[in-house]
């Protein structure tokens, strides 16, 4: 039989995947996913290379547009893409940048850009191959050109079809629903992203319509990453003003906005030729740097910090700080096809002196932020300190109680974290149930009494002596702080089930809260679940369903014959379920159902945590009375 394989092997089973084929067939390749993130990258992609237009010179408006048919354009105002025949393949340059992978007018030092942020060259032809159709339009020379194109296919040739004394790009296209799993986009998501992108391209108009719900937003900031800071910052209380530095070199531009508030995290957003690098890089590399010695330098030249005083560590100098740094250079070398992280070891250099020396000299001329900044730092300083001491207290706790574990835990027996689950539980009711009904080879429990601190506003020692979150960070075992390592984990899913009621949802948002600011990658790297228990248990005889949703249960309404004689019993509590009743439905990795918590834009998880759980009234109310009429199953 194995003999029989290995003779099937030859030169016919190997496959060459021409033109956009590869792209269809390996998509997650080029745009990171098939679900919804992937998905709106289509439209990252098109304005992106509107924004190139924009860093030319050459663009002043955007628009992007989503359509009832499920369709989206992006218009442009720049010089419009070529259509003349590109002389080495024959073709109009138009249809090669649709059809040819790395193709584009960002390559080699006759490119049409000094920088740009589609590097790859894959954006629009990749586009192109994901879409059940796309059309191009483009107003140049005096006239309109279009083309159309079906999954990457030519429909029809560059025809003319109109004059114009405009320039400029139009892309529509329908995402293929062959490809994606979900190809309804959403509006938000388009918005805060073109946010971004307004503040990251100061003096560009961008504008976002939604046809199917007659929603339209413009953006324009003068201001650029400036603006960007203060909109960011806009219900913290702040300390100073906005530091903006802008500087042009031989190894590109620099710029860098921030400023510090009296919250515990940093905040730090950065990008490269307006690419936003998740994963830092260089030149995030070079600011860390200069921020830490500039603050430390100012501190002891100014005698704020003592002769006998450590230096403040990189940590203290960031904590409360929002920053955007921006650079960009015409060689952006990217690691990963998504672009995360900036590889270019000149501009850490370029970053670091331009800051170190910019910041001192704002410092130097500004003499009460640079002691507000200090005083800030210094705070931060203390408190780690303290933290310090209050972690090592409980490391040591730990150990004297045996293996570290609280003994309200209820572990599992396997010790294989990537098989083990841990449930954390609302009360000992529930938690009870939980114990009884769980699988002890892989799940574990751990219940918590009430609600725990809300940390939006507690330093690390604060933290640290709350007895539940203490329990949780030792069940855990990745530690806290400098002594955090994901590695260390001992589950690899960890479920907050509470009841579905108010102070249920208030727990939850207690404990994602605790995981976004001091375990934020347990969240990237998708390890936090929120289990689904049923609102619903419908009984007739011996026939028994369980309803999720108000939907569900007038859905299996309908499916017992006689209504008069149906029981529904409305759950308000884990508590109130037996354990096979907890296992069958909320427990069983073969029939339970639960969502799992991403983080698609840290930017606007920031923003959510700090509205809803800061110290600013004023913003909670006003999203509360946004949003209340959204709410479904509301316990008043």
């Amino acid at each position: 039989m194995a003999e029989d394989k290995k003779k099937s092997y030859g030169a016919e089973q190997i496959q060459v995947l021409e033109g956009l084929e590869a792209v269809r067939k390996r998509p997650g390749m080029y745009i990171g996913t098939t679900d919804v993130a992937g998905l709106h990258h289509l439209i990252w992609e098109i304005v992106d290379n509107a924004i190139d237009e924009a860093m030319a010179g050459e663009c002043k408006n955007i628009v992007v547009t989503l359509h009832q048919d499920g369709s989206c354009s992006v218009i442009d105002d720049g010089r419009g893409i070529p259509v003349e025949t590109h002389q080495r393949t024959g073709k109009s340059a138009l249809e090669t940048v649709l059809t040819v992978l790395h193709a584009g007018g960002k390559f080699g030092e006759e490119g049409g850009y000094k920088v740009s942020g589609g590097l790859h060259g894959v954006g629009v032809s990749v586009v192109n191959a994901l879409s059940v159709k796309l059309v191009a339009k483009v107003q140049r020379n005096g006239k309109i050109y279009s083309q159309e194109y079906s999954r990457g296919k030519v429909v029809t040739g560059v025809e003319e079809v109109g004059k114009s004394t405009s320039t400029g790009t139009t892309i529509t296209f329908t995402p293929d629903p062959e490809i994606f799993q979900i190809t309804e986009f959403d509006y938000d998501t388009v918005k805060n992203r073109l946010r971004q992108q307004a503040y990251l391209t100061k003096g560009v108009s961008i504008k976002v319509l939604d046809e199917r719900f007659d929603k339209k937003y413009e953006f324009y900031f003068e201001g650029g990453i400036r603006s960007y800071v203060q909109h960011l910052n806009k219900n913290k209380e702040i300390i100073g003003k906005v530091v903006y530095i802008d500087k042009e070199l031989p190894e590109g531009n620099v710029e860098i906005a921030l400023q510090y508030s009296d919250t515990y995290q940093e905040n730090i957003f950065t990008f490269a030729n307006n690419i936003h690098t998740l994963e830092g890089g260089m030149h995030l590399t070079g600011f860390k740097s200069a921020l830490t010695r500039t603050i430390n330098n100012y501190a002891r030249k100014n005698n704020i910090l003592k002769e006998k005083e450590a230096n403040l560590t990189a940590e203290d100098v960031r904590e409360g700080l929002t920053a955007i740094i921006s650079v960009k250079l015409a060689d952006p070398q990217f690691e990963g096809q998504t672009k995360s992280k900036l590889g270019n070891a000149e501009m850490r250099t370029a970053v670091e002196n331009v800051f170190y020396e910019q910041f001192t000299e704002y410092l130097e001329e500004h003499p009460n932020d640079g002691k507000l900044f200090v005083a800030k730092c210094s705070l931060a300083a203390r408190a780690r300190m303290a933290a310090k001491a209050a972690r090592d207290t409980v490391i040591r706790k730990g150990v004297l109680e045996g293996m570290t574990l609280p003994g309200k835990l209820a572990d599992c027996s396997s010790k294989d974290p990537s098989k083990c689950e841990l449930f954390i539980v609302e009360g000992d009711s529930a938690g009870g149930s939980a114990k009884q009904g769980r699988n002890r080879e892989f799940q574990a429990i751990l219940p918590l009494r009430g609600k725990i601190l809300n940390v939006e506003h507690s330093r690390m020692d604060k933290v640290l002596a709350n007895n539940e979150i203490k329990s949780t960070i030792i069940a855990l075992g990745v530690g806290i702080g400098e002594t955090f390592d994901v590695e260390k984990l001992r589950y690899d899913r960890i479920v907050i089930m509470t009841d579905a009621d108010v102070d249920g949802a208030h727990i939850r948002t207690l404990l994602l809260t605790l995981f976004y600011r001091y375990f934020k990658p347990l969240v990237e790297q998708g390890h936090i679940y929120i289990a689904q228990p049923p609102l619903y248990k419908i009984s007739q005889g011996k026939k028994t369903v369980y309803a999720y949703t108000d939907d569900e249960k007038e859905a299996a309404l309908k499916d017992f014959k006689d209504d008069t004689k149906v029981s529904i019993q409305r759950y308000k509590g884990l508590g109130e379920m037996n354990p096979d009743q907890l296992w069958d439905t909320t427990m069983d990795p073969a029939t339970r159902s639960m969502m799992r918590v991403a983080v698609e834009d840290a930017e606007r998880a920031d923003q959510v945590f700090d509205t809803l759980m800061g110290t600013e009234v004023p913003p909670r109310k006003k999203f509360i009375q946004t949003h209340a009429k959204s709410v479904k199953n509301l316990d008043i």
